[in-house]
Parts: C-alpha cells; structure tokens; sequence
C-alpha cells in the first residue's frame, strides 16, 4: 500500500537503514574486516584472558569477502 511522507530533515545517519514507505527489501551497503588475535576484541568488566602464544595471519587469498557492487 502506498504511503504519503510529508517533509522531513535527515541532519546526519551514523550508520543503519532508514525506511519511508513500502519496500520490497532493504540492504545495507557497507563492509567492514578486522583481523585481531585470541581475546583482544573482549568488552566488560574483570576480563581474565589467558592465550599463551597467538598469532594472527591476515593474509587473504581470495581478496573479496563480501562485495557490494552490482548490489541492489
């Protein structure tokens, strides 16, 4: 069903997808890849991480994870 948007000020989007109306679907258009070893991405409080040795290869072979073009 159609929908009517009256006017409207977007001043500034920080990432997400805003919607007006109907829409078939909705896709994000942004990738992002971190490398990080063995407990250095943990949040909170009283963290006890205990990894010994750890390495953290980011070679990537196949140089594309997730494109977005030709993404509608």
């Amino acid at each position: 069903m159609p929908s009517i948007v009256g006017p409207l000020k977007i001043n500034s989007i920080g990432g997400g997808v805003v919607n007006f109306g109907d829409a078939f679907y909705l896709s994000p258009k942004s990738t992002s890849k971190t490398n990080s070893g063995s407990g250095s991405l943990n949040t909170g409080d009283f963290i006890c991480t205990n990894n010994g040795v750890s390495s953290t290869n980011p070679f990537d072979p196949d140089v594309n994870d997730q494109d977005i073009t030709a993404n509608a």
